[in-house]
């Protein structure tokens, strides 16, 4: 069983880019990151299988951040001025804007016409280099249909991007 020290320093970039691309706000993704690692501190006894740290690592980030934004969408509708009347949640700061750079919003775009078993599945194997095993054991999800979902994910992905060449937009 690893200690919490070492799965911090090893699991910390992979827990950080999980909950930035899961869509936490970049003012709360310390918070979130921070309360992933409180979980994992005091869960991290009921590892059962250490060969599968990483997906279960990944577990707890999509449990925190499904937390995160269930907790911010009850705020978002109870929000009131003095007087009582609701007020709009605010858009993305300029920080956010700026913080994404064309390339990523590219990506994001092509990854946003995928249904969201794929898409997240992609992102698993694609973006943070996961295993086909390790992201179905972390959506908790037969491996077979882990590589199917990946196999069909993989050539909407490609649909997209010719679909999106064909018609000559800039990147």
């Amino acid at each position: 069983m690893p200690s919490f020290q070492v799965v911090y320093e090893e699991q910390f970039d992979f827990v950080w880019t999980s909950v930035q691309r899961l869509g936490v706000d970049a003012g709360a993704v310390d918070d979130v990151v921070q309360e992933v690692f409180i979980v994992i501190h005091s869960r991290l006894h009921t590892l059962q299988h250490p060969e599968a740290l990483r997906s279960w690592v990944y577990g707890v980030v999509r449990r925190t951040v499904s937390t995160y934004h269930r907790a911010r969408r009850a705020r978002a509708n109870v929000s009131a001025t003095a007087d009582g009347l609701e007020v709009e949640s605010p858009g993305p700061t300029p920080f956010d804007v700026a913080q994404m750079n064309s390339e990523m919003k590219f990506v994001a775009r092509l990854l946003a016409e995928l249904d969201e078993p794929r898409r997240e599945l992609l992102a698993l194997v694609d973006l943070h280099e996961m295993t086909v095993p390790e992201a179905a054991e972390a959506l908790d999800m037969p491996l077979n249909t882990a590589y199917s979902r990946l196999r069909k994910a993989r050539i909407a992905f490609e649909a997209a991007l010719a679909r999106h060449d064909a018609r000559g937009e800039g990147r």
